[in-house]
């Protein structure tokens, strides 16, 4: 029997967070495992009287990329999928990992050499984005080993994923429009802001955000979300930080993320687990070294880390810097490979200041 909590996520993404229309060409990215949630957002999608088309791939295809692929192969990007993303007017990812280590031993330089094959991709279709020429939205859909991750049984998973999601409410749509009202006010406020000063745990970091817009992040292009962010200017970051969490990305955990920087650049890495592996992938590109986006996690909802940075950014009480690629419509100049969600957490002594006014103590928003 189907989870009826399964139809609710795929009406809130088919007509709140991409808000499809009829005649439009939606792409739906996903794996076998998790069809249910897929072929409910395909259902939906024939429904609003749009084109649904899928794009499946299986669990280990990308392992044996990297074992496999020589370099013209891992550099090989075939010409008809830069038509896909001109073509496409909505795109629905639906992440379904059921080895979330499956990229444990794979060789940094050969993730690193794909990436860059791929970024002009993902940049026109931020790029699309940005222009309001396309929607997209990412999602999960519970596996066990994103259970196992998380350290709970798959039911328990279950249970946190949708009540992030909202599905619980009676009108889960209304209660993510007034989670929206909410958030924009902050973002009303933070839109004036010049300067912020975080200081934490090992943590003194100042930046620069004059000119720059920041985007409520309301269940939209992440579900569930509850963030907001900015792209800091490119050579504005100075001091350091320590994330309490580990960095999840690529298939690996890299522990204890130190980073210092100088006008905007990661002058000195390291790491209690994974080191070698953060500093091949800061050597990505010139931009990975750079801060694309500065962001505050704020639904109180999501409370504990689960290594799936989708919940995890969005823990009230946190900030989070990314590595690399910024989004055009907060004003980000910064080009990379990667993105990089890393996640500090304020809730024990930390604090934000914004233009010296207090904004956040403790992983409490005061303003």
């Amino acid at each position: 029997m189907t989870d009826p909590r399964i139809e609710t996520v795929a009406k809130v993404l088919v007509d709140y967070s991409v808000e499809v229309r009829p005649n439009q060409l939606v792409r739906i990215n996903g794996a076998p495992e998790g069809a249910p949630l897929i072929l409910a957002v395909y259902q939906k999608v024939l429904e609003r009287g749009a084109h649904p088309f899928l794009q499946v791939g299986l669990e280990g295809a990308e392992e044996l990329l990297y074992v496999y692929a020589s370099d013209g192969q891992l550099d090989y990007v075939p010409p008809f999928m830069r038509d896909v993303i001109e073509q496409i007017d909505t795109n629905i990812s639906i992440w379904t990992d059921v080895n979330t280590k499956q990229f444990s031993n794979a060789d940094p330089a050969k993730q690193s050499r794909r990436a860059v094959a791929m970024r002009p991709l993902s940049d026109r279709l931020l790029e699309r984005a940005a222009k309001k020429e396309l929607r997209w939205t990412v999602t999960i859909y519970p596996t066990q080993a994103f259970a196992q991750d998380a350290e709970m049984s798959l039911r328990e998973f279950e249970n946190f994923v949708y009540n992030g999601c909202l599905v619980h409410e009676p009108d889960p749509i209304k209660a993510w429009r007034k989670i929206s009202k909410e958030q924009q006010r902050l973002v009303g406020w933070l839109n004036k802001a010049r300067q912020i000063h975080v200081v934490g745990p090992d943590t003194d970091l100042k930046l620069e955000v004059t000119g720059r817009k920041w985007e409520n992040c309301d269940g939209h292009e992440n579900f569930p979300d509850g963030e907001i962010f900015t792209g800091p200017i490119e050579d504005s970051v100075n001091g350091y930080i320590r994330y309490t969490y580990p960095a999840c990305d690529f298939g690996r955990e890299v522990e204890d993320v130190r980073l210092q920087f100088k006008d905007g650049r990661v002058i000195k890495a390291t790491a209690g687990k994974n080191e070698q592996f953060l500093l091949k992938m800061l050597e990505t590109d010139e931009g990975a070294r750079y801060v694309g986006e500065f962001a505050l996690g704020i639904n109180p909802g999501i409370q504990r880390f689960t290594k799936n940075t989708l919940f995890d950014e969005k823990i009230g009480g946190t900030i989070h810097l990314a590595l690399g690629k910024g989004y055009p419509e907060t004003g980000s100049k910064n080009k990379s490979a990667i993105h990089w969600d890393m996640v500090c957490d304020l809730r024990e002594g930390g604090e934000v200041r914004v233009d010296g006014t207090l904004f956040l103590k403790d992983g409490k928003i005061l303003i």
